[in-house]
């Protein structure tokens, strides 16, 4: 039997387009809370006032609000459950994470037939998926003219596409889903903490889902918050759905949510962990103590010098995210995307390439909102184009960025 020395993983800086980098704080609350069963008082308090907390960063007055245990695709599980087979979906793809979506989306909707085809990616009829090239956003006008031909039960979008770094066009889409009287779904596993929105404002999308590792930041593992109107939990009513942990209704009785209520004493439906009620709890008092429209607003300042920088180095920028830029290398590094990034991790600095063609690099800012923070990624960037050869004024890039603050200032 072989018994490893103990694992010991060095502090990086998490610099990609999530998980970004938890607050101590959250860290803290984690590490210091102590033993505690999962219907404990204080356990159940916390979530109380999670999913109090929740609906203020939301924007909502759905009472179906609360976290699901584990990463972002948890909660999208959630929302994907609302899916049968044979019901007729439109899902929008424009990258990695919205093909994702899509596939999930294709599984839930297929029939025994359709996974007898090909179980591991099945093309059932009743899904459309109408594919956006990558680079670009999903618009208004995409998403209108494919619900007006196909007229589906769902419609499926992300708010904010990691996979190539763009906003798509949330208003457009519930305004189409309203129009034809479609269902929308919408992934926010980026914007949520991020970005400033209602999702009440939105009336044609009935289910929303996020992650916990993004903008909330509350480490990878601990709670991914979902939006269910009671349109959508009406339907779950009346034709159920096919899962029992992530269940839209039976998961939010352990948050206290019976019956379209707010009730005192929950009902048991999974162990939750008291560390990451603890953790998740923490990172929702801290974004709402910065106040959304402020972090919103210091999100897109950031992003602007971190762009400014890499352009005087030389890159492309092809992204409008407010938490990531996108970017392509100047044509001396051009195809040596994935050596860069991984001479960058290897010293510590957690860049991300594209994890589909065409391969681009990603730089994130979650939880980096300083002019130190930003000017440390530049620094860290800089460094590693210079080890690949390129030709890049270090100093003047710093000098330019400088100025970028001090003019702001």
């Amino acid at each position: 039997m072989t018994v490893f020395p103990q694992l010991e993983i060095p502090e990086t800086l998490a610099a990609g387009p999530g998980p970004g980098n938890t607050d101590p704080r959250v860290l803290e609350r984690f590490a210091k809370t102590g033993v505690a069963d999962h219907m404990q008082a204080d356990v159940l308090r916390g979530m109380k006032e999670a999913k109090q907390m929740l609906r203020d960063l939301w924007g909502t007055k759905n009472v179906y609000t609360f976290g699901v245990a584990g990463t972002g695709w948890s909660g999208l599980d959630c929302v994907h459950s609302l899916i049968l087979p044979g019901d007729k979906v439109v899902t929008f793809a424009n990258g990695t994470f919205s093909g994702i979506d899509d596939l999930t989306i294709r599984i839930k909707a297929s029939s025994l037939e359709d996974l007898a085809a090909d179980s591991v990616n099945p093309k059932p009829k009743n899904v459309v998926t109408v594919t956006v090239p990558h680079g670009q956003s999903v618009s208004g006008e995409t998403v209108e003219k494919a619900l007006a031909e196909h007229k589906p039960m769902w419609a499926f979008m992300a708010h904010w596409e990691t996979g190539s770094g763009r906003v798509n066009d949330l208003k457009g889409f519930s305004d189409a889903c309203v129009k034809h009287g479609v269902m929308g779904i919408v992934d926010a596993v980026s914007s949520l903490g991020v970005g400033d929105f209602s999702i009440d404002d939105y009336p044609g999308v009935v289910a929303w889902a996020s992650c916990p590792q993004k903008g909330v930041l509350s480490l990878p593992l601990t709670y991914a918050p979902v939006s269910f109107t009671d349109k959508a939990i009406e339907v779950v009513k009346k034709r159920g759905c096919y899962t029992f942990v992530n269940h839209p209704i039976l998961d939010a009785r352990h948050w206290g949510i019976i019956d379209g209520k707010d009730v005192e004493t929950p009902v048991y439906h999974q162990t939750h962990s008291c560390y990451a009620v603890a953790a998740f709890h923490e990172a929702l008092r801290i974004l709402l103590s910065y106040g959304r429209a402020a972090k919103a607003a210091d999100y897109r300042y950031h992003e602007a010098a971190l762009r400014q920088a890499v352009e005087a180095m030389g890159c492309e920028v092809t992204s409008d995210m407010p938490s990531l830029v996108v970017l392509n290398l100047p044509g001396k590094l051009a195809g040596r995307e994935k050596e860069l990034v991984q001479g960058a991790r290897s010293q510590g600095f957690g860049i991300w390439p594209t994890l589909s063609e065409p391969v681009q690099v990603r730089i994130g800012i979650l939880n980096q909102l300083s002019p130190e923070q930003i000017t440390e990624i530049v620094s860290r960037f800089a460094d590693a184009m210079l080890a690949m050869g390129a030709e890049v004024d270090k100093a003047a890039v710093l000098n330019q960025l400088k100025s970028y603050y001090a003019k702001a200032a």
